[in-house]
């Protein structure tokens, strides 16, 4: 069945192929940092499936984060003891387990860069899924990473920082406002990487509960969200207007993005022709007065002497 998402919204199931990634940082040297994956994927929809694969007795070092982040890790056997690499199997496997049984979950996250699974993508497509790929730019094949639907670097995961100008924030700000102002400020950031022109306050407080699932407008002081959105509007940090449909907010800048100019007013084109009264419907002329009708005019003299010759 087609995946059925609206406006954006998907549910991802995150598949983890930990023996691709490992060895692929290890040869770099560089710290995984699953949070700057996870990061990412929250800002596209609702996560509910989250597995790694790995033989993790060669990586147990990476185990404690990973269940930090209610990740559920799957032990595979160790390559010698099979000949082959069983992460990519049992990954395909649950993988189309799951495209099959569960309808609901429409897009599917394969964090890995070889190759082997590019036909598990296609088989994706086929299904009607929304495929994305996550892999090291220096570890990844050009075949899987053209065949997926997005594909994001993991180098390019750092967590963008959203910079305020302390002149559009007030002296007296309490430290709770500015952090609940710079989650709105990423979460907004977040919908225009997802290329969200028009962004409605509904979908910014989606996001904001997404990135933190404790976030609640009431902890901060205020009753509803669009008096957060007021108040950072109030500071300078972002613009509203109204939506003309469902009376509702509409983000229409934020942050450093440039204002957007103000609608000219088009006063009423004035015409050069000189004033003249409004059309009026051309009246014919009324037909001259009748003369009173006389029948005695048709009674002629020849009229009478031919009557006389028809009874003489």
């Amino acid at each position: 069945m087609p995946a059925r998402f609206v406006d954006g919204e998907r549910t991802l199931a995150v598949f983890i192929d930990f023996e691709n990634i490992g060895i692929g940082l290890s040869e770099k040297r560089d710290r995984f940092d699953i949070d700057r994956i996870l990061t990412r994927l929250v800002e596209k929809g609702k996560i509910v499936v989250k597995k790694a694969y790995a033989d993790w007795s060669r990586f147990g070092q990476f185990t404690l984060q990973l269940h930090e982040s209610a990740i559920e890790l799957i032990e595979i056997p160790k390559r010698a003891m099979t000949g082959k690499n069983s992460a990519d199997i049992r990954l395909v496997v649950d993988a189309l387990d799951m495209a099959f049984s569960k309808d609901h979950i429409d897009t599917f996250v394969i964090v890995s860069g070889d190759s082997d699974f590019s036909p598990l993508i296609s088989k994706l497509k086929e299904l009607g899924k929304h495929t994305i790929g996550v892999g090291l730019a220096d570890a990844t094949s050009e075949l899987l990473r053209d065949n997926c639907d997005e594909f994001i670097y993991y180098e390019d995961l750092n967590r963008p920082t959203v910079t305020v100008n302390s002149s559009e924030l007030k002296d007296n700000l309490p430290e709770k406002k500015k952090k609940v102002f710079l989650l709105l400020l990423e979460s907004l950031l977040a919908l225009r990487r997802e290329n969200k022109d028009v962004i409605y306050s509904s979908m910014a407080k989606d996001t904001m509960k997404r990135k933190k699932p404790s976030f609640n407008e009431a902890f901060y002081g205020y009753r509803t969200f669009s008096e957060l959105l007021e108040d950072a509007a109030a500071n300078g940090l972002l613009d509203l207007e109204k939506s003309k449909t469902s009376g509702t907010y509409v983000i229409t800048r934020f942050g450093s993005e440039p204002k957007l100019p103000p609608k000219p007013s088009t006063p009423p084109q004035r015409s050069n022709v000189p004033n003249t009264p409004p059309h009026q419907p051309r009246q014919s002329a009324p037909p001259p007065p009748s003369a009173s009708y006389d029948p005695s005019s048709l009674i002629t003299d020849d009229y009478l002497e031919d009557i006389e010759d028809r009874y003489e």
